[in-house]
């Protein structure tokens, strides 16, 4: 008896050790600056109970994280929405104490999110490009062509865009943020992004489809992006981006390219995702057999605890 007593507090130990795996996770996404999302064209932070990060800020909250998703305009350029995150990163640091953030931006969000990290590095830990538009989208290129400026084509598309875009800021909670669906367009073609990356060209790669400096002026540059149309039967919005893939002559995750993607350190650029799946939209429909897309997010937040940010 006395023999099997030991032998029990060891086992009792052991099944602490790798059966509560909170009390040892706690903390695994608990960086030491504040997470904030940032949402691409069309985006949103929740909007009729619905996010746009799907269950991303959940799984990272609890992990021990500080997550904030930013509210930005749904349809504007780059540089607007970028002024309009650091007015949002300035309130965050306001109420957190914290001298920095760590900035993730999906779609559009990512130029916006470099926007900010090269205007004021100093209060940005790292910038994050997920599925970004970094070196301008073929879709928006073949948009433009089809609407040349002032053209009825380009008026009725902005007329239709601006609707849909004051329908999203108004369920989101967000009307008065100001839509400018040609400002966005322009923004995200390829001549577009040229522009904007000559004015800001922290973390780019040197040569397509390489990878950029790891990090410039202090603030830590990363990226991933999918390379996949199709990934899920039952989400009703694989067809259109599955069909959106087919424009582009390269690999990419239907909106943009994978080379156009890539910023500073490339974590990988070709999972088995679309451009939704990589931020778990359509309510998680996503491809079966890939990484979770929450899986990756909240492995990047530990990359980033374990980095001292």
């Amino acid at each position: 008896m006395k023999r099997i007593i030991p032998l029990l507090s060891i086992l009792l130990a052991l099944c602490t050790v790798f059966l509560s795996p909170p009390s040892l996770a706690g903390d695994y996404t608990r960086t030491r600056y504040p997470i904030v999302l940032v949402h691409g064209l069309f985006g949103f932070d929740t909007a009729l109970g619905l996010d746009y990060f799907y269950g991303i800020p959940a799984e990272l909250r609890e992990g021990g994280a500080r997550v904030f998703v930013a509210q930005v305009s749904a349809t504007n350029s780059n540089e607007v929405r970028g002024e309009q995150l650091l007015a949002e990163v300035e309130r965050i640091l306001a109420m957190t104490g914290a001298d920095k953030v760590n900035l993730i931006g999906h779609s559009q969000g990512a130029p916006t999110v470099r926007y900010v990290a090269a205007v004021r590095p100093d209060i940005v830990a790292s910038a994050t490009s997920v599925g970004g538009v970094n070196g301008g989208s073929r879709v928006a290129d073949l948009l433009r062509a089809a609407a040349p400026p002032g053209s009825p084509a380009e008026a009725l598309a902005a007329r239709l865009a601006g609707t849909l875009a004051k329908l999203i800021s108004l369920v989101s909670g967000n009307p008065s943020l100001p839509q400018v669906p040609t400002a966005a367009l322009n923004s995200l073609t390829t001549a577009g992004m040229e522009r904007f990356n000559r004015r800001f060209p922290e973390g780019l790669p040197a040569s397509r489809c390489g990878e950029g400096a790891h990090e410039t002026g202090g603030v830590r540059y990363y990226s991933w992006s999918g390379t996949s149309g199709l990934t899920n039967v039952l989400d009703i919005t694989d067809p259109g981006i599955g069909i959106l893939s087919l424009v582009h002559g390269e690999a990419n995750d239907g909106l943009v390219s994978r080379c156009s993607s890539h910023l500073g350190q490339v974590i990988r650029s070709n999972y088995a995702m679309n451009h939704l799946d990589e931020v778990n939209q359509m309510v998680g429909l996503v491809n079966l057999f890939e990484i979770s897309p929450v899986t990756l997010f909240r492995q990047h937040a530990n990359r980033l605890k374990e980095a001292g940010l």
